[in-house]
């Protein structure tokens, strides 16, 4: 499947010893799919591959993130409309917040996984969000004192500001896209330290962006889901 991965993916390969080829599935599987490490363990053990269940989440922190880099130049552009909300993700049994934006058509413009639910990491979304997808015509926010307050900061400093629309209503495309995310979680059934949570997510909202079309395709032929992550190794 992958005879030479990228340089990024080469560097998170140190010290990891099994072919690529399964590292990539069970990674893939593990982000995709709403399973446990342990049922992981399982259905490598069926298919004749001996993996401890913590092996592979040591290839989901490792490779994850050169992954999640080689996706970046491969992302769709988004639309000028989004709804932004954040959801709720449990960490060593206390709450964090995963912020999330997508645009009319439910494609995701980014995510950002904080510690705090206030003005300063909303601005710390949009501020992300705007560099790396570009300045939205209008945002779509629930009636969060929070988040209003981070858009009023960021307005703030520009000459023709972002409009600003609040309803509980209709905000539903984002509420309803993050169901996608917890259903992965949820067998997950929490996370032991932040670092390890926010990979993971990362993880997550890169299989949901692909699964929604997100990768560019440049040379017209068509891809599946599996073989689109695939590539990011390339």
């Amino acid at each position: 499947m992958i005879n030479t991965p990228n340089a990024t993916v080469s560097k998170a390969l140190k010290r990891l010893h099994y072919p690529l080829d399964i590292m990539l599935t069970c990674v893939r599987w593990y982000v995709a799919y709403p399973l446990s490490l342990r049922h992981l363990e399982e259905m490598m053990s069926e298919r004749a591959v001996s993996v401890d269940h913590s092996t592979v989440h040591r290839w989901a922190i490792k490779l994850l993130p050169a992954l999640g880099k080689a996706f970046g130049p491969c992302k769709k552009k988004v639309g000028r409309s989004w709804r932004m909300d954040e959801t709720y993700i449990k960490v060593k049994g206390e709450w964090k917040y995963l912020y999330r934006a997508v645009d009319k058509a439910g494609d995701t413009v980014d995510f950002l996984f904080c510690a705090k639910r206030d003005k300063a990491a909303a601005r710390r979304y949009f501020e992300k969000a705007i560099a790396e997808n570009g300045v939205p015509e209008t945002v779509m926010i629930d009636k969060s004192g929070a988040n209003l307050a981070g858009l009023n900061a960021i307005n703030a400093d520009r000459e023709v500001p972002i409009k600003i629309r609040q309803s509980k209503y209709l905000n539903n495309v984002v509420e309803q896209d993050h169901r996608a995310i917890k259903r992965i979680v949820r067998p997950m059934l929490g996370f032991k330290s932040f670092r390890c949570a926010r990979i993971i997510l990362g993880g997550i909202e890169l299989m949901h962006m692909i699964a929604k079309g997100q990768m560019k395709c440049d040379d017209g032929r068509h891809r599946s889901v599996a073989e689109q992550f695939y590539d990011l190794a390339k």
